[in-house]
C-alpha cells in the first residue's frame, strides 16, 4: 500500500508544535481555535461530487517521491477552504479555479509537468506546456496542478502542513519557510486553520464509513 506524504497532522499536532516555537505560535493557535469545529457539510460534499473521480485520480501520482502521494481528503480540504468548490472563482489576488492558482505559479508547474515522464488523462503535454490562464477554470487542469504542487510543497517541507499551505499560500521561497516557520500572514493562517479542520472532519468521516461498512 503506497503511503500518503506526511501531512496528516492534526490539530493538537500543530499547537504543540507551535507551543515550543514560539514565533507565531499565538497568531496561528488562534485560527487552529478559530475553526477547529468546522465541518464539511452535506452541501459540500454536494458541491465536490463532480470532481471527486479526478481528485482520486491525480492524487496518485508520485511525483517528487517514490510510493508517496498525497492524500485525496487533504485536496479536497483544500479546494473547500480556498473556492468552496467553485470552478470559476477568482480571488481579489487573481488566483482562479478549484484550487484558487495564480496563473504564473500555475504555469510554471504545468511547464514542468509537460517536460515529466508523466502521462495523464485529460490533460495533454501540449496543453500544459501552453497553459492559458483560462485553462485553470478546466477542473482537471486545477486538479492536477493542485495534487502537483501540493505533492511538490509536501516533499519540500517534510509533509509539515502548516509550512505546505504557506508555502502554497504566501510562496515557497518565503524567508520565514527557510527557518521553518510557518507565513506571518492571517491570511494564511486562517487558510491553515480551515484546511486542517476540513481534512480532519474529511478523515473522521471517512473512518466512521469504513467501519460502517464492515457491518
Amino acid at each position: 500500500m503506497r503511503k500518503q506524504i506526511r501531512s496528516i497532522l492534526l490539530c493538537l499536532v500543530i499547537i504543540t508544535l507551535f507551543s515550543s516555537q514560539g514565533i507565531n505560535a499565538s497568531p496561528l493557535r488562534h485560527a487552529l481555535n478559530k475553526y477547529k469545529n468546522n465541518e464539511v457539510s452535506s452541501q459540500a460534499f454536494k458541491r465536490l461530487s463532480p470532481y471527486s473521480k479526478l481528485i482520486d485520480y491525480y492524487s496518485q501520482f508520485t511525483f517528487f517521491r517514490a510510493h508517496h502521494t498525497v492524500s485525496p481528503d487533504f485536496i479536497r480540504a483544500l479546494i473547500l477552504a480556498e473556492s468552496g468548490a467553485d470552478p470559476r472563482a477568482v480571488s481579489v489576488k487573481g488566483a482562479m479555479g478549484l484550487g484558487q492558482i495564480i496563473y504564473t505559479t500555475g504555469k510554471q508547474a504545468a511547464k514542468e509537468l509537460s517536460q515529466s515522464k508523466f502521462r495523464f488523462r485529460s490533460v495533454s503535454h501540449k496543453r500544459l506546456a501552453n497553459l492559458k490562464k483560462e485553462d485553470l477554470f478546466d477542473p482537471a487542469v486545477n486538479i492536477l496542478l493542485t495534487c502537483y504542487l501540493i505533492s511538490k510543497y509536501n516533499y519540500k517541507f517534510d509533509g509539515r502542513l502548516e509550512l505546505v499551505l504557506s508555502a502554497w499560500n504566501a510562496g515557497e521561497n518565503l524567508e520565514e519557510l527557510n527557518h521553518g516557520r510557518p507565513a506571518p500572514y492571517k491570511e494564511t493562517h486562517n487558510l491553515i486553520g480551515k484546511v486542517n479542520s476540513y481534512y480532519i472532519d474529511l478523515l473522521q468521516k471517512r473512518k466512521r464509513f469504513a467501519a460502517y461498512r464492515r457491518y
